[in-house]
Parts: structure tokens; C-alpha cells; sequence
């Protein structure tokens, strides 16, 4: 992994909404990118690939180990091997392979989320007796709520001539009728 792999794009993908980035070979006869000319994006050959010992490996360089119990532990070389715990496993399982795995000095690749401590607040409710300055508020703003208020509408205020219908001569004899 000396060197990084340039980022294979779909040819006029940058300039067609409708065309996704993901790589597709080019086909075309007058194809600039099959051509391979200079400045248009580079093509998938087998040149890129990287080494076999190290392909599909972790970006760390580890060795990646799927585990789903706790003997799969066992038979790990922490210099060399990483550890990623299957989704499948639940969370109990999860915590034990994890505290296992940092005894041994085993890398965990996905060791999840941390779960806060939950702080439990002990919440004393005292019970609340109405009081006469709040029962008088309180009708005070029933009064209030309830009583009618006078609305203006806009029709009122201004009154303008409306406006006469043309009516054509078809429809005036249908009137008279």
C-alpha cells in the first residue's frame, strides 16, 4: 500500500445530472477516457491492483478476524490480527468480548457506541394545594377568554363599487325569458 488509488468516475458524470459517479467502462468509439487522453479521468486497468498480501486488508495494515464468542479470542496474535465483532452478537456478549480483548491487547475494530452511566434523579413531587391568589387568577383569565370582542372585518370598512359582469347577448335573451 505505497500508493493511493485514483478515484474512478463515470465519464460525463460530472457533467450529466442523470449520469451516477459509479465507474462504468467506456465504450464509445471516439471515447476520450478509453482513449485514455490527458486531462479526462484515468481508467480501470489491472496496473491499480494492489498486492496480493495485502489486499483487502485494514487500512492499519491488521489482519481483520471476525469473532462471536468469546473463544474466538483465543487463537489471536495482537501484532498482526485485529478483532471485529460480528453484528450478530448482542450487547452482554459484546461487553464481555470487549473486556476480554483489552486484557489480551487485541485491537477491536467496531467496539461501538460507550454507554453513559445512567444517573438516576431522585425527584421529590410535593403536592400542590391551591391558593386563593391563584384560584382568583385563574378565574380572572376565564372572564377574559370568554367575553366577546368586537371584530371589524375588512368589507366594512371599505366599501367599493363592484364590479358589472360582461353578460353576452345569448345570455341577456335567457334572462328575459
Amino acid at each position: 500500500m505505497s500508493y493511493k488509488r485514483p478515484h474512478f468516475v463515470r465519464e460525463e458524470s460530472w457533467r450529466l445530472k442523470r449520469v451516477k459517479e459509479s465507474w462504468r467502462s467506456p465504450r464509445g468509439k471516439t471515447s476520450r477516457v478509453r482513449r485514455s487522453k490527458d486531462g479526462w479521468p484515468p481508467v480501470v486497468k489491472i496496473g491499480y491492483a494492489h498486492p496480493k498480501a495485502t489486499r483487502g486488508g485494514h487500512p492499519s495494515g491488521l489482519k481483520e478476524i471476525m469473532v462471536c464468542k468469546l473463544r474466538d479470542l483465543e487463537g489471536i496474535d495482537p501484532k498482526t490480527q485485529a478483532v471485529r465483532i460480528a453484528h450478530t452478537v448482542g450487547e452482554r456478549k459484546r461487553v464481555e468480548i470487549l473486556d476480554q480483548s483489552k486484557k489480551a491487547n487485541i485491537r477491536v475494530l467496531n467496539p461501538g457506541p460507550k454507554k453513559e452511566a445512567e444517573v438516576t434523579a431522585e425527584v421529590t413531587a410535593e403536592p400542590t394545594t391551591p391558593t386563593e391568589s391563584s384560584a382568583e387568577s385563574d378565574m380572572e383569565t376565564l372572564t377574559k377568554e370568554t367575553e366577546p370582542k368586537e371584530e371589524t372585518t375588512k368589507a366594512e370598512t371599505t366599501e367599493a363599487p363592484a364590479k358589472e359582469r360582461k353578460t353576452s347577448k345569448k345570455t341577456k335573451k335567457r334572462s328575459k325569458e
